[in-house]
């Protein structure tokens, strides 16, 4: 009887072991499970579910007056409405990026099923810039406040690790032309490794994705002078490359690809803007394609994904009637698609510029270009580009500032068109 009992415990034992084995193993399983579902830069980034735009939600002519949670909720359900999955934003000094932030978790919070990720983006600018009482920007030499601007974006990326999925370190912030903040490649190299520092030692999400969001030029598609070895060690830092391409500005700088070419002489108006919408796109190809090459030279395979193209659709400056004849809304419908069709088959992601119009970029001019780039307008109004999403129903029942989205020109595309500027022809 001893050792009958004596094997039944034996046996029982074995059994719990057995059973505490599996639930043991399945537990192992569930987490890796968890953490292989959790979405990840990797996972949404080159994703054509996972549409991305640049966003800013401000309505007034100054930025000192921000957004509140509600109106930012507003856009949020706009812009998800629209197939918008990834948002970027430009500094975290400001209220706008943590309301953000907070907005999307109130959504999700509110319904399951909305989701919504976030490049953040980390403001860095040379020493005195914009501050002309100190004196001349100082481009060999970092603005002091940049260490908070990063530590800011530290915080909330550790505060929200479920919605923000990428840090981006400066905004066009290495190239020349911007002669009042611009700073060297070393400035951007050593936040980028400081942030991928932080993630070996576990103080950021190891999927946290970090890079730089600067013209193509600055990424070493451009001219030789940009081909410096901080350059490779920064391209080889980031875990993706986001550069910006702009045709649009470029048809008063570089128009190799805009106006009227003599085979094109006979056809009409819209056939002749259409053609020349399709070099616009292959322009911004080009130039995607120079990125790429100065990466490959260097013996580095990243992902490059766009982090801002745009057109806008008034100016009364270099790009409207005046100038270029580029400006209106016809021709950023086409760019929009465009650009949409390319980079979705690519398996690029394109934070498109921009959501909806902001009046604070140009205060002292209310039709320069500035003003001009959103797909949606001060008055909740979408532009051309967006028509067949009202016609769709897409945006029933949704509002901006308290009025329902519905078309720029009443709808009416004969009215639309006396306003499309017809191009000059090539000389």
């Amino acid at each position: 009887m001893r050792v009958l009992n004596y094997i039944t415990k034996i046996l029982s034992i074995a059994f719990i072991m057995v059973i505490f084995g599996c639930v043991n193993k399945s537990q192992k399983e569930e987490k890796i499970t968890s953490k292989k579902t959790t979405i990840t830069a990797a996972n949404i980034l080159g994703n054509p579910k996972y549409l991305a735009i640049s966003y800013g939600g401000y309505r007034q002519k100054t930025r000192a007056i921000q957004p509140t949670i509600s109106e930012l909720k507003e856009d949020l359900k706009i812009l998800s409405a629209m197939g918008i999955k990834i948002l970027r934003t430009y500094n975290v000094h400001l209220a706008h990026a943590s309301n953000v932030l907070k907005a999307i978790k109130q959504l999700k919070e509110d319904d399951k099923n909305f989701e919504m990720y976030v490049m953040l983006g980390a403001w860095i600018d040379c020493k005195n810039a914009f501050n002309w009482e100190n004196g001349e920007p100082n481009h060999q030499e970092e603005s002091e406040r940049n260490s908070k601007e990063i530590e800011t974006a530290v915080r909330l990326a550790n505060t929200y690790p479920d919605i923000v999925k990428i840090i981006a370190v400066g905004n066009e912030a290495m190239v020349k032309w911007a002669t009042s903040y611009y700073v060297q490649p070393s400035v951007i190299l050593k936040w980028v490794n400081y942030l991928q520092k932080l993630k070996q030692i576990g103080k950021l999400d190891e999927d946290l994705w970090i890079t730089s969001s600067d013209n193509f030029a600055s990424w070493g598609g451009g001219s030789s002078d940009y081909h410096v070895e901080n350059l490779n060690k920064l391209i080889k830092a980031v875990d993706f490359i986001s550069i910006h391409t702009y045709p649009m500005h470029d048809t008063h700088y570089n128009p190799v690809f805009w106006g009227v070419l003599d085979s094109e002489k006979n056809a009409t108006k819209q056939q002749q803007i259409e053609a020349a919408m399709l070099r616009a796109k292959n322009y911004a190809m080009s130039q995607y394609d120079s990125v790429f090459k100065y990466m490959k030279s260097l013996g580095v395979n990243k992902p490059i994904h766009i982090g801002e193209t745009g057109w806008a659709t008034t100016s009364n400056q270099l790009y409207g009637a005046n100038g270029s004849k580029a400006t209106d809304e016809y021709k950023q419908g086409l760019y929009y698609k465009h650009m949409r069709n390319w980079t979705n088959k690519a398996g690029i992601t394109c934070f498109y510029f921009e959501a909806f119009d902001e009046q604070w970029k140009d205060t002292t001019n209310s039709l320069g270009s500035e003003n001009h780039f959103g797909l949606i307008n001060l008055k909740g109004e979408a532009k051309y580009a967006l028509w067949d999403m009202v016609d769709n129903g897409i945006f029933k029942g949704l509002t901006r500032d308290g009025k329902p989205i519905t078309k720029t020109y009443n709808g009416n595309e004969s009215n639309l068109m006396k306003d499309v500027h017809t191009i000059n022809p090539n000389k």
